[in-house]
C-alpha cells in the first residue's frame, strides 16, 4: 500500500505510533491551550488580520477544528480516515490560499508548544527523548502529507486554468460562410500546436470552409519549431480541400522564415489581416453570394 511505503520512507515504526498515543494521553487536557498559544502567536502576523479580522466566530470555528485535528494526530490511527482528514486540511488551505511560510512556521510553533508541555510533565530521560523524537518525526510526516496534497490541488488548478486559457486563446472563427479565421496570440509550443491543428481541422469539417486565414501578428516568437508547426497546420488544411493564408508577416518574421529556410509551399502570405481577408474574398470569387463587403466591416 502507498501509505505503508510512505511510513517506511519516513522511518515511522510501531514504536513511534505507540509513543505518539502516549504523548496524546499525557497532553489531552492541554491540547486546547497549545492551539490557543498558536493563535496568540498568529495574532502578531498579517495573515491573522487577513483571515480573521472582525470575524471572531470564524476564528472560534477554525480553532475548534484545529483542536480536533491535533487529537486525530495523537490518536495515530494511520488509516484511510486519517489520510482523508489531512487531504481535507490541505484542500481548505489551498482554497483560501494560505501561504506556505505561515503554515510551516505555525506547525513549528505548535511543535515547540507540545515539546515544552511534555518536558514540564516528564523529567529528562531516555524515555522522554524517545517520545520527543517520535513526535517530531510524526509532525514532519503530517506536514508533508498536507503540503503534498496542497501541491497536487494547485497543480490541478494550473491545469484547469491552462486548459481554459487554451480554449480562449485558440478561437477558430467563421468570418464568412466558407472562410475561417484563427488569430494567434502569445507563444506556441507542441501542445498548443496540436490543439490548433485539432480545432482547425474539426472546424473545417463542420463548416466545409474553403479558405483558412491564420493570423500570426500576435505570436511572440517565430523560430524553426513554430514555423514547422504552422506549416504542418496549413498542409493539413490543404489535404481537406481548404486553402490557407498566413497573415501578420512582419519584416522580422519574414527575415526569420528566410533564415530558417522555411518552405511554405503554396501557402499565400500577407502583411496584414485586412490584406488576407481581401484575398480570401477574391479567392471565393466576386460572383459568390458570400462575398459581401458588409460582412467584413466589423472585423477590419
Amino acid at each position: 500500500m502507498e501509505s505503508t511505503r510512505m511510513l517506511e520512507k519516513f522511518q515511522i515504526t510501531q514504536t513511534d505510533i505507540l509513543a505518539l498515543r502516549e504523548v496524546g494521553g499525557l497532553l489531552e487536557s492541554t491540547i486546547e491551550q497549545v492551539v490557543a498559544d498558536f493563535y496568540t502567536w498568529l495574532e502578531g502576523h498579517a495573515e491573522y488580520g487577513h483571515f480573521f479580522a472582525g470575524n471572531p466566530k470564524m476564528r472560534a470555528r477554525v480553532q475548534a477544528s484545529q483542536v480536533e485535528n491535533w487529537r486525530t494526530f495523537f490518536a495515530a490511527s494511520l488509516d484511510d480516515t486519517y489520510f482523508a482528514s489531512r487531504r481535507n486540511i490541505a484542500t481548505v488551505h489551498a482554497r483560501i490560499d494560505l501561504p506556505n511560510d505561515i503554515y510551516h512556521a505555525g506547525m513549528h510553533v505548535s511543535l515547540q508548544g507540545i515539546i515544552k508541555r511534555l518536558r514540564e510533565m516528564m523529567p529528562r530521560s531516555a524515555e522522554r527523548e524517545q517520545l520527543e523524537s517520535s513526535v517530531i518525526k510524526m509532525v514532519f510526516f503530517d506536514t508533508f502529507l498536507v503540503t503534498e496534497e496542497i501541491s497536487r490541488v494547485q497543480k490541478e488548478k494550473v491545469i484547469l486554468t491552462s486548459n481554459a486559457m487554451q480554449q480562449i486563446s485558440t478561437p477558430v472563427l467563421p468570418v464568412w460562410e466558407g472562410v475561417l479565421l484563427l488569430p494567434l496570440m502569445g507563444a506556441i509550443d507542441s501542445v498548443r500546436a496540436q490543439d490548433i491543428m485539432n480545432k482547425t481541422l474539426n472546424k473545417i469539417s463542420e463548416t466545409s470552409a474553403r479558405i483558412f486565414v491564420l493570423d500570426i501578428s500576435g505570436v511572440t516568437i517565430v523560430d524553426t519549431a513554430v514555423a514547422n508547426q504552422l506549416i504542418r497546420v496549413t498542409k493539413a488544411t490543404g489535404l481537406m480541400g481548404c486553402q490557407s493564408i498566413i497573415s501578420g508577416i512582419s519584416p522580422s518574421i519574414a527575415r526569420t522564415l528566410v533564415e530558417l529556410g522555411a518552405q511554405l509551399g503554396g501557402v499565400k502570405t500577407t502583411a496584414t489581416l485586412r490584406d488576407a481577408l481581401d484575398l480570401a474574398l477574391k479567392e471565393i470569387g466576386p460572383g459568390d453570394p458570400r462575398n459581401t463587403t458588409n460582412r467584413i466591416s466589423p472585423l477590419v
